[in-house]
């Protein structure tokens, strides 16, 4: 198969948000060594990227950062292409639910008064002076930004930064289509290809062609699977959408549908999607890893 038909694969890291530690308790009990959480998904990135995938796409948490930094004590980091998206949801909610708004951004303010990155602390400073969310938005992605090199490395390989469907999707109902296109600036004059996640792929393409956004210089990611799953409003006009984009730029999540589908069974589906360029998909041990990621490679 050529470089110009085979589909880039991504491991994803949806399965190490809830590793399971009846393993480490087996390991206790037995005097065995038990290994960290952050170690376990480590061997599972390696054994992908050993068996066809090329790069990492995560959240931005503090296990995936920790995870980046196993990855670096590994000397491996360098041959990993990252994909982080953010914000992470989850840790926002949680945080904000514990500390209130308020305490949310006094929290936020604090981290990026102590990342050291004196770019990011001006900019928080004058989006607060000025009352400009545009640089407040430059201000969270010039932090985010500082923690994963800070993990990864500083000649950590950025390639996409996604933004998370819960705020893009919103976005996009919302019509701020300036927070697209700042979010598009600050990365593309950074080398980055600005990414976007969501749930609702023909709307998205829709309101880019509407707002002027060149999507051939952006990268989608959303759910392609043979059920229907997650495909808003439909499977059909998802596809619809997917064939009749200028050139191909969008990635597969929730390829096995939720469990429903193992590898063998999504490839040929995968397959035939001409014009995606490629998948994430998330495996939680090396096993998987090498069963899937060897599948997708000899097929895609």
């Amino acid at each position: 198969m050529s470089d110009e038909m085979r589909k880039l694969l991504i491991v994803g890291d949806n399965p190490f948000q809830g590793i399971s530690h009846l393993s480490q308790e087996r390991a206790r009990s037995r005097g065995e060594v038990i290994v960290s959480p952050a170690d376990q998904a480590a061997d599972v990135v390696l054994a992908s990227l050993r068996n066809g995938a090329e790069g990492f796409s995560f959240s931005v948490s503090e296990l995936t950062l920790s995870i980046l930094e196993k990855l670096r004590e590994r000397k491996s980091i360098d041959q990993i292409n990252l994909y982080p998206m953010l914000p992470y949801a989850f840790e926002y909610v949680r945080i904000a639910t514990q500390t209130g708004t308020p305490g949310l951004v006094k929290r936020f303010a604090k981290q990026v008064a102590l990342s050291g990155d004196i770019g990011a602390v001006l900019e928080g400073f004058l989006s607060v002076v000025k009352v400009d969310p545009e640089s407040f938005m430059n201000t969270y992605l010039a932090y985010e930004l500082s923690r994963i090199k800070s993990s990864a490395g500083k000649h950590a390989k950025i390639v996409s930064v996604l933004l998370n469907e819960v705020i893009g999707d919103m976005g996009l109902a919302l019509d701020l289509d300036w927070l697209f296109k700042s979010f598009i600036n600050y990365l593309a004059h950074r080398g980055i290809t600005p990414g976007f996640n969501t749930r609702n792929f023909p709307y998205l393409v829709r309101k880019f062609n509407e707002w002027g956004i060149d999507l051939d210089k952006t990268l989608i990611v959303t759910p392609f699977n043979e059920a229907g799953f997650q495909m808003n409003p439909s499977k059909e006009e998802c596809e619809k959408t997917l064939q009749n984009l200028s050139s191909p730029n969008v990635l597969a999540i929730s390829v096995f549908a939720a469990g429903y589908y193992k590898p063998s069974m999504v490839v040929d589906y995968l397959a035939g999607l001409s014009n995606l360029k490629g998948v994430i998909a998330g495996v939680s041990s090396e096993q998987q890893a090498l069963q899937t990621f060897k599948l997708f490679k000899d097929r895609l």
